[in-house]
């Protein structure tokens, strides 16, 4: 069970935007319950469909997508507007105060190129938790998309947005608030084993070895990696399925559903 003034953060992926669940409904119920939940969203699905209206071709290589400059254009402004705007404007309307945000925004999020084949994809290396916790203290919803500031140009007069992954956002912005609880959304029941049955509890060497056997994989695996990551630093990490009614009050009151990654660092 949560506490009131516990910081919840809660990632919903574009596999469950617009799917007509109730999580931003249960979002504005737990804020009026004097929790503080901070949404950080995806919206890859809506990215892409963007990107073909515009006849912009889309490649991913390892599973992340290459994101050249006309590609990260369409990134931040769909990211960082429509879906975003759409967030907030949902959440209003259910009753709750919402401020939409980017990463780059107060300098929430920077990140660095790794892998230049993926053109303008950093990974983050710092967040600044001071622009959210201003938002939590204020009252309101934090509504984040994921983007980044990248380095700096050599005059100091520019500076380069990147395009970063959401679950590994969510992590590190989780990390950076001391935030309670990491919850996931995705469009699956939880994690599930060989046979294909949900774990209900994941130990950090169970999730490793089904990683390494191929039983977790495609977009699980950064789920599963950004809770590991997150743990101890946050005591609580879900993985669930964000379509049922209620699903999000029932996972921050500890009601069994889909998987909790559990465990300190080894």
């Amino acid at each position: 069970m949560t506490n009131p003034g516990e910081i919840l953060v809660i990632k919903i992926g574009g596999s469950t935007l617009g799917s007509h669940d109730t999580t931003l409904r249960d979002v504005v119920s737990l804020h009026s319950r004097g929790l503080r939940p901070v949404v950080v969203h995806g919206g890859g699905n809506k990215v892409t469909e963007w990107l073909g209206r515009l006849g912009i071709e889309t490649e991913f290589v390892r599973g992340r997508r290459v994101t050249d400059t006309e590609t990260l254009q369409v990134v931040i402004a769909v990211l960082a507007g429509l879906v975003n705007k759409e967030l907030v404007s949902s959440i209003i309307a259910h009753g709750g105060n919402a401020v939409g945000l980017s990463g780059a925004d107060g300098g929430l999020m920077r990140a660095e190129i790794r892998e230049p084949d993926l053109g303008y994809v950093g990974e983050i290396t710092q967040v600044d938790p001071a622009p959210v916790n201003a938002l939590l203290d204020a009252g309101y919803i934090p509504v984040i998309a994921t983007s980044a500031l990248g380095p700096s140009s050599a005059d100091g007069n520019d500076t380069q947005l990147l395009n970063v992954n959401g679950d590994t956002s969510a992590c590190e912005i989780a990390v950076a608030l001391k935030a309670s609880r990491l919850i996931f959304l995705t469009d699956v029941p939880g994690v599930k084993d060989g046979q294909g049955a949900v774990l209900s509890t994941l130990t950090r060497s169970q999730a490793q070895t089904l990683m390494d056997s191929g039983v977790i994989s495609g977009g699980m695996i950064p789920k599963v990696a950004a809770c590991l990551h997150a743990l101890p630093s946050v005591p609580t990490t879900q993985i669930i399925d964000g379509r049922p009614t209620g699903a999000l009050v029932e996972a921050a009151d500890s009601v069994h559903t889909g998987t909790t990654i559990v465990g300190g660092r080894e």
